[in-house]
């Protein structure tokens, strides 16, 4: 499936959401796919969890 395919279908959710919901349903849709999302990214591989506990080294400012 394509990113333009998901994104396409992410903003008819967050729509319907908010249409049907109101604004406390899409601020919660969007949560919601923003955790699947990373989630779904660890699940891939694409992202070290180690990243986000460890601190900066002293040579890696950025």
């Amino acid at each position: 499936m394509s990113m333009a395919v998901v994104g396409l279908l992410a903003g008819m959710a967050l729509g319907f959401a908010g249409y049907f919901g109101g604004f406390g349903a899409f601020l919660l849709v969007a949560a919601l796919g923003a955790v699947g999302f990373v989630a779904g990214r660890f699940l891939e591989g694409d992202l070290d969890p180690g990243a986000f506990f460890r601190g900066r080294e002293h040579g890696d400012r950025r």
